[in-house]
């Protein structure tokens, strides 16, 4: 597939490059040639040769100046007027060193067998150099637009299906926390502290009403103050406890202002979830898991690695959260698995973080 499309660029290349030619083809005056009884084949044919060369060579420089300073500028979502500025000045500088040489060894080394009929071949040299670097010049102008434009169509694209894939992730995590299952296992757990122990009952209902208020009040948002999140997560790893008792152990350890940052919705939540879910414990065997910061710049949930050998992970639910947390940085959701310990690190987002859509939306 890539060959191909790669096929097709060039021949679309090639096909514009004749266009040009003929162009400039009927613009010369060939008067003098047809009087004089001439018929100078060399010369037409030195200068299709030398269009399409200095063409492609002029296409082929930009475009791997522009991919390269793509790869520079990654967090860059366009390449902006000074680096264009660059890329055209840098794409000429080459590609007209190259010109001035081709077109001055036609003219005075070899026209014996270019056959460039002129009288003065010094003026020949800068009409041909002139006439190129206006064409080159076009050609690469042309092409930052259309990089430019196509880029810009493609980001528009990219935040449109990203938002929708947000979207969906959302309300699947939403779907999740109010699916039946979730609800059927804590009421069997309420049931079973109704005749156990009252007063924990209490809590535990106090706790299933503060998580479902938390999902019904945000559902909505899709950022969320790291206050508010660790405040429902507290709620849902009372109720963890409760139902895994000694088979469990979730300790968190807060180093910074948790107001001053926001963090995906139920994002933590799903985290802690995702750790229970794919592994084994036991009270012989618990299940550790760890809260904390790093460097002030990340949030770190760290687990015990005991595989269920019967359920493989299908890994959405982290495909879930880097897809959101995409939506609104460049910092990436790290995954890390040594030593029997499951690492997943997610940074920490500003709170005047705004979503990453380049002002595209209007």
């Amino acid at each position: 597939m890539i060959k191909i499309t790669h096929i097709k660029k060039i021949g679309y290349r090639f096909l514009v490059v004749n266009i040009v030619f003929l162009l400039i083809k009927l613009t010369v005056n060939h008067e003098e040639n047809r009087l004089n009884g001439e018929d100078p084949i060399n010369e037409p044919i030195f200068y299709y040769v030398s269009a399409v060369i200095l063409f492609l060579l002029t296409w082929q420089v930009n475009d791997w100046l522009i991919k390269r300073n793509s790869k520079k500028n990654i967090l860059k979502p366009n390449i902006g007027f000074s680096n264009s500025l660059k890329i055209l000045i840098e794409t000429l500088a080459i590609v007209l060193t190259l010109t001035a040489l081709i077109y001055y060894l036609a003219i005075f080394e070899f026209n014996y067998m270019c056959k460039i009929d002129s009288e003065n071949p010094w003026l020949q040299f800068r009409i041909d150099f002139f006439r190129a670097a206006l064409l080159l010049f076009s050609l690469s102008v042309c092409n930052l637009f259309y990089y430019m434009t196509k880029r810009t169509k493609e980001i528009e694209n990219s935040m449109h299906r990203l938002k929708q894939e947000v979207m969906t992730s959302k309300y699947n995590s939403l779907k999740n926390q109010i699916s039946p299952h979730f609800l059927f296992n804590s009421l069997n757990i309420l049931t079973s502290l109704m005749y156990q122990d009252r007063d924990l009952a209490s809590d535990f209902v106090t706790r299933l009403a503060s998580c479902y208020r938390y999902i019904l009040d945000n559902k909505e948002e899709d950022l969320v103050s790291l206050e508010k999140e660790m405040n429902f997560l507290d709620s849902f790893i009372f109720m963890m406890n409760v139902r895994h008792k000694e088979s469990l152990y979730i300790t968190t350890h807060i180093s910074v202002n948790p107001k001053d940052f926001l963090i995906p919705t139920l994002s933590l939540q799903m985290l802690v979830e995702n750790a229970l879910k794919h592994n084994y414990f036991s009270k012989e065997k618990p299940l550790e898991i760890s809260i904390f910061f790093i460097n002030n710049k990340s949030l770190v949930v760290q687990n015990t690695l005991r595989k269920r050998k019967e359920e493989p992970s299908t890994k959405l639910g982290i495909s879930n959260i880097k897809k959101r947390y995409a939506f609104y940085t460049n910092e990436p959701v790290t995954i890390e698995e040594e030593n029997n310990i499951y690492k997943i690190a997610i940074p920490l987002l500003q709170k005047t973080i705004k979503q990453f859509n380049i002002s595209l939306d209007s």
